[in-house]
């Protein structure tokens, strides 16, 4: 009777595994490490190809480089996708934005699509707890698949910014960022800021957003997730004159789950141990500081994924 509970429980475990959402590593930061990631995850990028990242605020040098993302979107044939931010700076206005692009690099290279320059629209949300839609740019619905491509570093607001952050404010227009912030109560940029607390809302509706965008594309079947670990500031890629990095670029890691890639680079960072000109310190300091761990937290309750993963390091292949 014992054996066969052993085996029982053995078998329930298994199939536990098994059931973990996968998430790819690779130590190498390079144009062909990306490409090799995006073809581990076994989803094919098909038809109008949006490929969200961030451009970087003016006077930022943190932010993906063109030429390391070049061979990616050449790959899918995709488009450079962003939005307007809600803060005064070099991308709230579009014309300042599409200087940015351009001083940048971006728009040498790639289409770029700037998806709410003319306007916005709103789309549905599961969880309602503090948002009742999700305002993103109306040029959204032009793409039928998204990599979330995204700069894993510090945030100011959110404590980190991954691709949960990146599919949530950074899919929202001006207004729909101004919405998650202020965890429903307005939409206007310049009020929002009057209403940035609780901290835990904010989170909250930055998961709620993501999981919006999520559905979007057909249920999540057509978007993937690419975190790279380089350039890791506490400060985002949204602030023109970030801290210099602490942390030495650990790499790219990649999952078809949000929450499983985000929390896999956490763990990453958290279980770091600390050298001569590499400490995780300053940058858990500040995640831990606005309590941005509970963003996958949350993310896992209202069921975007799972916080629970199986790690694959492709370096070992």
């Amino acid at each position: 009777m014992k054996k066969i509970l052993t085996l029982a429980i053995s078998v329930i475990v298994a199939i536990a595994a098994m059931a973990q959402p996968k998430v790819y590593f690779t130590k190498d930061i390079s144009p062909e490490s990306l490409v090799k990631i995006y073809k581990a995850l076994g989803r094919k990028a098909e038809g109008r190809v949006a490929v969200k990242i961030s451009t970087g605020e003016g006077g930022n040098q943190h932010y993906l480089r063109p030429t390391l993302i070049r061979q990616l979107v050449d790959e899918v044939n995709g488009t450079i996708v962003e939005c307007c931010t809600a803060y005064g700076g070099t991308r709230q206005d579009p014309k300042k934005h599409w200087e940015t692009i351009h001083e940048h690099g971006f728009d040498s290279i790639f289409a770029v699509d700037l998806m709410d320059e003319f306007g916005e629209i709103r789309i549905p949300i599961k969880d309602k707890k503090h948002l009742k839609y999700d305002i993103v740019g109306e040029h959204l619905a032009n793409y039928d698949f998204m990599i979330n491509l995204a700069h894993f570093k510090g945030h100011q607001m959110g404590g980190f910014g991954g691709v949960l952050k990146n599919v949530s404010i950074g899919v929202a227009s001006t207004a729909g960022k101004a919405y998650i912030h202020s965890h429903g109560v307005t939409t206007d940029s310049k009020e929002c800021w009057k209403h940035t607390q609780p901290q835990d809302s904010f989170l909250e509706s930055m998961a709620a957003a993501a999981q919006a965008v999520h559905e979007y594309f057909d249920g999540g079947d057509n978007i993937i997730y690419i975190n790279v670990m380089n350039n890791m500031s506490v400060d985002c890629d949204c602030d023109g004159h970030p801290a210099k990095p602490e942390l030495k670029d650990m790499g790219i890691m990649a999952s078809l789950d949000p929450v499983a890639v985000d929390q896999a680079c956490l763990d990453m960072v958290f279980n770091h141990k600390a050298s001569e000109g590499d400490d995780e310190k300053p940058l858990i300091a500040r995640i831990n500081r606005q309590h941005g761990t509970y963003i996958t937290d949350y993310a896992e309750k209202i069921k975007l994924g799972s916080k629970k993963y199986k790690l694959i390091n492709l370096d070992k292949k």
